[in-house]
């Protein structure tokens, strides 16, 4: 595929960044991005892993010993059950398992490039558990959690959760001018004439206006890729170099070199990727600023104070409708497939 780009001068690079293993700085809209990547061994035939647990801090196990962790779990990897206003979560798999379960009685199993996008709105707890499903080899899990900010009008909508599954998700191929192929998974807005699925309706992302872009990008060793540039102004660019080899391996931004992992903030303008001498896998995120104040308290994003207060109070009393599951870490059979069973009863099976 070739995209049809105009005469547009170049962006003007902001700053690079570093990231971190794991947490990485994003700007409005977004809130949060963390890449989770972790090498689990053999599962124990229960869904967790074949190996001690001693040493680790559970319940809060964050230091990647033996390049794995337990997160909050204690008998399977993940994130137990935990509530959630204010913002979107978008959660995209590369590798492993995923299985959701939450306060509005609704379950999934997803993973290997699906993407689960769920409007937290005016609440919702929900489990997020990485089940090991293999026992004849390792079970290598990888992610990205993206939190998407809500505006003061949409943060009390009614919660949800929308599949985006890996079969409906566009995959662009670009080929340079010398033939190197750089490839494109759209989940959010439009590489070129290439539309993402449609994100949820009460998102940021919704809204054309807004320019929400989320590409996830393979490279070939030394291709070139310009990127479409948007038909707006005062967006907020960002591309995360987050794979490929460092040193003299790493990538080229409108002639800005990147020989670490690094975050790459852009402005208006147009954006070329030159990329070195090993496949290299970038995360591009962009939209228009929401502009408003926020206020933060751990899963709770509202824009001022007393609303986090509120927050607090609602979930004390009302646990976000309550917790329908047995346990607060929730997991399907091993046998079990990629599906989505929604709070009205709908199933999508996969």
């Amino acid at each position: 595929m070739t995209i049809a780009t105009k005469t547009v001068a170049q962006a003007p690079i902001v700053r690079v960044f570093p990231i971190s293993e794991m947490h990485w700085e994003t700007a409005d809209p977004f809130l949060f991005c963390a890449h989770h990547l972790d090498r689990y061994p053999r599962s124990n035939g229960q869904m967790g892993p074949d190996a001690s647990l001693a040493g680790r801090e559970l319940g809060s196990d964050f230091a990647g010993k033996d390049g794995w962790r337990m997160y909050h779990g204690t008998r399977i990897p993940g994130f137990p059950a935990h509530p959630h206003r204010g913002f979107e979560t978008i959660t995209l798999m590369r590798k492993g398992m995923v299985d959701h379960s939450d306060s509005l009685g609704a379950t999934a199993r997803f993973g290997e490039g699906d993407v689960q996008w769920m409007t937290a709105g005016r609440g919702i707890v929900h489990c997020e558990m990485f089940p090991l499903l293999r026992q004849d080899a390792e079970n290598h899990a990888e992610l990205f959690q993206i939190w998407l900010n809500l505006p003061s009008h949409h943060k009390m909508v009614e919660p949800q959760f929308t599949m985006l599954w890996h079969e409906g998700i566009a995959r662009v191929e670009v080929a340079d001018a010398a033939g190197l192929v750089s490839r494109v998974r759209v989940i959010a807005g439009a590489f070129g004439d290439t539309p993402a699925p449609a994100p949820p309706k009460n998102s940021w992302a919704a809204d054309p206006h807004n320019h929400v872009a989320l590409w996830a990008i393979e490279m070939a060793p030394h291709a070139a890729l310009e990127l479409p540039t948007p038909d707006a102004t005062g967006l907020n660019r960002t591309l995360y170099f987050f794979a490929g080899a460092k040193g003299g391996g790493g990538v080229e931004v409108n002639g800005r070199a990147a020989a670490e992992h690094a975050g790459i903030s852009v402005g208006n303008g147009a954006l070329r990727i030159k990329n070195g001498a090993t496949a290299a896998e970038l995360l591009y995120m962009q939209g228009r600023p929401i502009g408003e104040p926020l206020a933060k308290y751990g899963p709770f994003v509202m824009n001022t104070a007393e609303e986090i207060h509120q927050a607090i109070a609602d979930y004390r009393r009302t646990q976000f409708g309550g917790w329908p599951w047995q346990g607060d870490d929730p997991v399907h059979p091993v046998g079990q497939g990629r599906f989505a069973k929604h709070a009205d009863g709908t199933v999508e099976t996969k």
